[in-house]
């Protein structure tokens, strides 16, 4: 699986991995890239189905999901990373942390859902209604789930949703479908730091909280005045709190 990624400063520093939410693509790391790239080597990168990545004919699994980012690793001789990934991002963080601890060294997961396999109808309906009518379908209702009102410099993530390739959207929903990332949270050895939102209806806040005491010496932070994509949004908040973690 070829996945596509822009890599930013030092070419000696220590790895950070950023891995994008459903829909977009590496382009959506533009607030941080410039600021994690004075101290680390970043990889921002885009999973398999979106934006200049492989797009094999789906369903696919958190499994494959999680597997391409460990391939990624090898293919750039980099022993150990650590990583930042934002909902579905965040959850192919938290499989990494759990299948591959030896290769990561620490992680922050942004608005993570952890078992969306309680409740898959709605993903595998989305699926469904990308493949039939494109990604086009569903861009208005996920960005008034991504963002508060108030902010209106959405055009860029706009066009990234419209550029996803449709089958990679929909394959990527069937992996969500039937992800339970729950049982091995107690399994995970890296620093954790969690980080949620009072606003998002995506990924909502009283899903991700509970996790901070199941993942051993995890942290947490709840961002006010926030929705879904806090890190498109907030940079501001967020950045110093990626920076600190990761340092």
């Amino acid at each position: 699986m070829r996945l596509n990624y822009v890599e930013t400063g030092p070419a000696d520093a220590p790895v950070v991995l950023l891995g994008s939410s459903l829909g977009a693509d590496q382009r959506m790391w533009a607030p941080q890239v410039d600021v994690l790239a004075q101290r680390f080597r970043v990889i921002a990168f885009d999973h398999r189905g979106h934006g200049g990545s492989d797009v094999p004919e789906g369903p696919y699994t958190i499994d494959d999901l999680g597997g391409d980012v460990v391939e990624l690793l090898d293919a750039l001789e980099v022993e150990q990373a650590s990583y930042v990934g934002i909902s579905l991002g965040g959850a192919v963080g938290l499989w990494l942390a759990q299948n591959a601890p030896e290769r990561f060294h620490r992680l922050v997961a942004i608005c993570p859902p952890s078992n969306l396999a309680a409740n898959p109808q709605p993903w595998i309906d989305r699926a469904a209604q990308v493949r039939a009518e494109g990604t086009q379908s569903i861009t208005d209702a996920t960005l008034g789930r991504w963002f508060l009102p108030e902010f209106k410099d959405t055009d860029p993530v706009r066009q990234m949703l419209l550029d996803c390739p449709a089958e990679g959207y929909a394959a990527c929903c069937e992996a969500l479908s039937t992800t339970n990332l729950l049982p091995k949270l107690a399994d995970i050895t890296a620093p954790v730091l969690l980080i949620t939102t009072d606003s998002d209806t995506s990924v909502p806040p009283e899903t991700v909280v509970p996790l901070a005491s199941q993942i051993p010496g995890a942290h947490l932070e709840i961002i006010e005045n926030a929705a879904h994509l806090v890190t498109y949004s907030h940079p501001d908040v967020i950045n110093p709190l990626l920076v600190a973690h990761l340092a």
